[in-house]
């Protein structure tokens, strides 16, 4: 079932618009050299909004400070925005019911589009 959900997402779920979005943002932020952080941060979220299902976020201990002002300056410059369109974007998938599980996709894309650093992508127990 993940494989047939993942492969709409990728199709018409936005999976191949979102991961391509984040992975240039990943590639501006490699040129400018200070912003390294954040692009791994951004190529962790597009490889997960490529196939986001059977997989899932967590915390990742003893992240430091580091990671807690680079999350304060990602969600000045870029999380809010990111995290907004996920959410609308999510309602609007949940209006019809063959998008609810696209718009529960872009749910769970929220937390990580807003605070990405210290999160890591886990696979889900089968």
């Amino acid at each position: 079932m993940r494989l047939i959900l993942n492969v709409l997402w990728f199709i018409f779920g936005s999976g191949f618009v979102l991961a391509i979005g984040y992975g240039l943002a990943a590639l501006i932020c490699f040129v400018l050299i200070v912003t390294i952080p954040f692009g791994i941060a951004s190529l962790r979220l597009a490889v997960y909004s490529l196939w986001p299902f059977g997989r899932t976020v967590v915390s990742r201990p003893g992240i430091g400070v580091a990671s807690g002002l680079g999350n304060i300056i990602w969600v000045v410059v870029a999380g809010w925005w990111l995290a907004l369109t996920h959410i609308v974007a999510g309602i609007a998938l949940c209006v019809t019911i063959i998008g609810i599980p696209f718009g529960i996709a872009n749910f769970k894309l929220v937390p990580v589009a807003f605070w990405p650093l210290g999160r890591e992508i886990v696979e889900l127990a089968d």
